[in-house]
């Protein structure tokens, strides 16, 4: 890439483990420089600074001030989302943010209307989206081949050890990292759920608890019902003391027939028998380095949308208003699970541009 090609200054905040997948991808990307990283322990940038050849910070904004960037990509621990958002785009910049929004839903009301008030994008890394099964039920449910869904339930069964929780000093914490399974495991598994069934969110009964984690004051169990709207009942079971991290599953009972996701491959049965499916292809993986690969494929997918709209003056998907409902449905949970009753909410609708 000549440095005349260059129409997108890009810069990463967070150096950790998901960091590989947004800075691979944006390399990826035509038109686009990652200009600068930032992370607070200055080792670290140096050191990734260095390695993908640009500039490195321990402070964001100065970063911000610096470099005139186009876009930042957060990869903070929860809890600094909001703030580093905000501040990005009172600075005229577009932000993808991981997951979630933020811990409090006042927070992520904030962030959105940052946003709009500045005309600038925000989305959110719910990257579960892209993939092929995912969007093959999508598209098979919008276009009204299976009627309509007449309940659902989301499952996810994971292990995170004790020294998951102990090497970190904002993991398994309710005023850094937000929760537990819910808010870090769960939540993408929620949030297709919701995607999916595409209706109001009218209360949340559920209960949460940590029973293996003797260390952490979060959940590392939940399970509940959510009640939507529409009248439809979607229940969940989500937990992080199996002994490994089995695929997690959706299942939707419809009209015109079964859907049935688990991982990433979607198997769609409909009544007359006809039968449709959905995976990720096997040939189409990126070298992330020493990570978890299957974050990598729907990064590199979302990546590519938020850049490629950006240049054509388009919206990508999973814009902050795009998202919202999985960002309130996920703090009515904690609500009914501390308060021990049932929360009346009201999401906005999910659509997709």
């Amino acid at each position: 890439m000549t440095k005349g090609a260059v129409t997108m200054k890009a810069g990463i905040i967070g150096c950790g483990k998901i960091f590989p997948m947004h800075a691979v991808s944006i390399k990826k990307q035509p038109l686009v420089q990652l200009a600068a990283v930032c992370d607070s322990n200055g080792e670290l940038a140096e050191k990734t600074g260095k390695q993908y050849g640009c500039s490195y910070y321990t402070d964001y904004q100065e970063m911000i001030a610096k470099e005139k960037l186009d876009t930042v990509h957060i990869c903070t621990p929860h809890y600094l989302h909001a703030e580093m958002a905000i501040y990005a785009l009172e600075h005229g910049i577009h932000v993808l943010t991981e997951k979630p929004m933020a811990i409090e839903l006042k927070d992520a009301k904030q962030m959105e209307e940052a946003a709009e008030k500045n005309g600038r994008v925000l989305m959110v890394s719910f990257q579960n989206r892209f993939n092929p099964g995912s969007l093959l039920i999508k598209k098979t449910l919008e276009a009204g081949e299976l009627g309509s869904i007449l309940s659902a339930r989301a499952s996810v069964t994971w292990n995170r050890s004790d020294e998951y929780y102990s090497k970190s000093d904002w993991k398994g914490t309710w005023e850094k990292e937000g929760g537990g399974v819910i808010i870090d495991q769960a939540i993408h598994t929620l949030d297709l759920m919701n995607w999916f069934i595409d209706s109001e969110v009218q209360w949340v009964d559920a209960t949460i608890s940590s029973r293996a984690h003797k260390t952490i004051k979060v959940e590392d169990c939940a399970e509940g019902l959510i009640h939507y709207k529409s009248g439809l009942n979607a229940s969940f079971y989500a937990m992080n003391y199996y002994t490994y991290d089995a695929p997690v599953e959706i299942e939707l009972h419809c009209e015109k027939g079964m859907v049935n996701l688990t991982g990433e491959k979607a198997v769609i049965a409909f009544h007359d028998g006809r039968q449709l499916a959905a995976d990720r292809n096997p040939m189409e993986t990126f070298d992330f380095g020493n990570v978890k690969q299957y974050w990598g494929v729907g990064h590199m997918k979302e990546i590519q949308n938020f850049y490629s709209c950006l240049a054509e003056g388009k919206r990508p998907r999973n814009t902050a208003g795009e998202v919202m409902s999985t960002q309130e449905l996920v703090c009515a949970i904690y609500k009914s699970g501390k308060e021990g009753r049932v929360i009346p909410i009201k999401c906005k609708s999910i659509s997709t541009p």
